[in-house]
């Protein structure tokens, strides 16, 4: 049985099955990047919640794997060289699940290098700035009387919806017929905008119908029904 007593968060979460890859998230956009992954590819993992509303992402067991405390982060117990490795950032551990297991990453080196490049524009892009969307328009940020950071953000997060839009046009998915990280990696922010942010209007969604297409695939796997779901909010 392996032994992950070198990582302390194993202590504030105890891995029961310390064979499988640990999962430390939350049902959030980002979070359920990695959970869908590893359900599409079938790999056993166990699954930790990690909950905002006690601030477990700023407790030192936490903030020990990752420091920038942001969910997810994983350890997985067979990593290179047969060691335990600790990962976080929802992007690095979607192309090392790929690399380790062959899937959802093209291995033509150029096709490659732009499933990444899509994937990028979703950790830089499309993430950041709907995520401000949901700030302005359903948290916090609904209460300010000027609109204009509101707007301006919901301004960019059209201008992304175009851009995916034209590239989704012929194409079954972000990289054509072959589903890849970079629809798992883009998808959840997608229904996210325009389901919890409640911002399907604000946004227009239905002027990018190739968007919507996509989405209804990505949400009609049953790989990513499960993976929306862990881990399970108490």
């Amino acid at each position: 049985m392996t032994d992950l007593s070198a990582f302390p968060i194993t202590k504030k979460w105890p891995a029961q099955h310390p064979d499988r890859i640990q999962l430390y998230s939350l049902p959030t956009p980002n979070g359920v990047k990695v959970s869908i992954m590893l359900e599409e590819m079938g790999l056993l993992y166990e699954p930790h919640l990690v909950k905002f509303d006690t601030h477990d992402q700023t407790s030192p067991e936490f903030m020990s794997l990752n420091p920038n405390n942001k969910i997810p982060a994983i350890i997985d117990p067979k990593g290179p060289g047969g060691k335990p490795l600790g990962l976080f950032e929802s992007g690095a551990i979607l192309i090392y699940l790929a690399e380790k297991t062959g899937q959802f990453m093209p291995q033509n080196a150029a096709l490659r290098y732009e499933t990444i490049q899509w994937l990028m524009f979703q950790m830089g892009g499309i993430g950041p700035m709907f995520g401000q969307v949901g700030f302005f328009n359903k948290f916090a940020g609904k209460d300010y009387e000027d609109k204009r950071p509101r707007d301006r953000y919901v301004a960019e997060s059209k201008r992304l919806l175009a851009v995916l839009e034209q590239r989704l046009t012929g194409r079954a998915w972000i990289m054509g017929d072959d589903y890849s990280i970079a629809d798992i990696a883009t998808f959840p922010w997608v229904r996210n905008l325009i389901g919890f942010y409640e911002a399907a209007e604000l946004v227009g969604i239905a002027d990018f119908p190739n968007v919507t297409r996509v989405l209804d695939a990505f949400l009609a796997r049953p790989a990513v029904a499960r993976g929306l779901d862990s881990p399970k909010r108490s």
